[in-house]
């Protein structure tokens, strides 16, 4: 797939997009044409999701997006706020709640958008993620099953006996984005045990068909809406485009785990994928991936929906990355090309986001184009460097000036500095030895040039300063974080001793 031509269809999504800001607050539901349908009640997944795309925006430079996100986040700290009970109203009408029921599908994507927008430094964002975490930790979580519940009433009191997977992915998608914003180490640890519940276990035990519906004690309900196959969020059997999303998420997660992740978060993401082509791809006579199948494997669902396809470009465009296998690199390419051919919409814009099984444009299960997240995601995936960089101001600093801010961040004034050679630190540590005389052979100048070569254009705008500011404001403002690490008062303690 050619970057520029990705990165034009990721702009023409956007621009499609701006058009979904609703007066009165958050993003309204686009229809076909892009035209706000403002009669209809506001959406909280949908006002997080463009406001996570917002975010992502204006991270690439789209000089528009910053007052969007500002939008979305005003939306999030004010009507979908329910400041009585906490949490956030899944619909808002003009005359306030019209769903009252306090969802984890929602609330995940509440998480997403707040983490986007406090990596994007919009104001408010912080205090919004705060929030959404801790409702999270005290609502949603379930320590017991390792798992997120799945919908509260109003005042928190009556909990819904349905378990579901799908809150339980985007959940797992969340918390990465929040633990990448916050390090704190719980948050990876939870989208483990909910990606070792969900994929090494149940879909592994399954064939890879993830049963996604569940009762109180997370017993499988195999049988669940089997009236209503086509239903958008929760339709029966096992749904291809979650096979594809879990794939990518057990990568991210891999990613984010470093040396820690266990070998099967790979093996687990090819089988699923494997799985997903397997089943869901042409498995009718006609291109396209069927919506859903049952647990014997054959299509229920032959509809076409866009984010399953998004969803495979994406995970195809990971797993080539990852693996370096250009099997997958070709299923890529033979994807988009299809989603090319079929679900751009050049004359209306954005995708159409259901086709029938013959590949036409269809609205059985959704009306309209309410959402970009998907797409827009699937023209980034493939554009990924897939290599860590390393982030700082723009200043040139010495350690020692480097020290010196930190110390005055925390309340000292005159710290009393020891020079160490690296050398020194990795013969006592040699755990340290790449990260500090690695790839850093220069160590006392802390630079950006990495970064601004994968994406040009890209600056800093925080000062060391005043990022070393938020680093101990971030640790003050929670007695959990302020752990001490012995292992490095021991190093400490041995390197200044002379």
């Amino acid at each position: 797939m050619n970057p520029s031509e990705l990165e034009a269809e990721g702009d023409r999504l956007l621009e499609f997009a701006r058009g979904s800001v609703h007066p009165e607050g958050g993003f309204a539901w686009l229809d076909d044409a892009g035209r706000p349908e403002l009669d209809r009640p506001v959406e909280l997944w949908i006002t997080c999701r463009m406001t996570h795309v917002f975010a992502l925006a204006h991270l690439m430079g789209r000089p528009w997006a910053a007052e969007l996100v500002d939008h979305g986040v005003a939306a999030l700290t004010g009507r979908f706020r329910d400041a009585v009970h906490g949490g956030w109203y899944a619909a808002i009408g003009p005359d306030g709640p019209v769903t009252t029921d306090k969802t984890a599908y929602e609330h995940a994507f509440v998480v997403l958008a707040a983490s986007s927008a406090v990596v994007a430094q919009r104001p408010g964002a912080q205090a919004l993620l705060a929030q959404a975490l801790d409702v999270f930790d005290r609502r949603f979580w379930d320590d017991d099953a390792g798992m997120a519940v799945e919908q509260w009433d109003e005042t928190f009191a009556v909990l819904d006996p349905y378990r579901g997977v799908n809150a339980n992915m985007h959940t797992v998608e969340a918390l990465l984005a929040a633990a990448d914003v916050t390090g704190v180490p719980v948050l990876r640890e939870r989208a483990l045990r909910i990606t070792t519940r969900v994929v090494h276990d149940l879909a592994r035990g399954n064939d890879w068909r993830i049963p996604e519906h569940f009762d109180p004690s997370w017993t499988p309900l195999l049988d669940y809406n089997r009236d209503e196959p086509a239903h958008p969020f929760r339709p029966y059997g096992a749904t291809i485009g979650h096979w594809l999303e879990w794939s990518r998420l057990a990568l991210d997660l891999r990613a984010a785990l470093g040396d820690d992740a266990p070998a099967w978060l790979l093996d687990d993401a090819r089988a699923l994928f494997g799985a997903a082509v397997r089943e869901g791809w042409a498995v009718d006579g006609a291109a396209g991936f069927v919506y859903t199948v049952g647990w014997d494997g054959r299509p229920v669902v032959r509809q076409r929906m866009h984010w399953v396809l998004a969803e495979a470009v994406a995970a195809a465009a990971t797993l080539a990355q990852v693996t370096g296998d250009p099997a997958y690199a070709i299923c890529a390419e033979q994807w988009w090309a299809h989603a090319a051919t079929h679900l751009i919409d050049t004359v209306g814009g954005s995708w159409h986001h259901e086709l029938d099984p013959q590949n036409r444009p269809d609205a059985r299960t959704w009306a309209g184009k309410p959402d970009v997240y998907h797409a827009f995601q699937a023209t980034l995936f493939p554009r990924l460097p897939g290599d860590s960089v390393h982030i700082t101001s723009d200043e040139v600093l010495t350690w020692n000036q480097v020290y010196e801010l930190i110390a005055a961040a925390a309340g000292v004034a005159d710290p009393r500095l020891v020079p160490v050679t690296s050398e020194r630190i990795a013969a006592a540590e040699p755990a340290l030895s790449a990260p500090i005389i690695g790839d850093k052979a220069h160590s006392m100048v802390l630079d950006n040039s990495k970064v601004k070569g994968l994406v040009p254009g890209w600056r800093a705008t925080v000062p060391f300063a005043v990022g070393a500011r938020q680093i101990v404001d971030w640790y003050d403002a929670d007695p959990a974080r302020q752990v001490l690490d012995p292992d490095h008062d021991r190093l400490s303690d041995l390197l200044t001793q002379g």
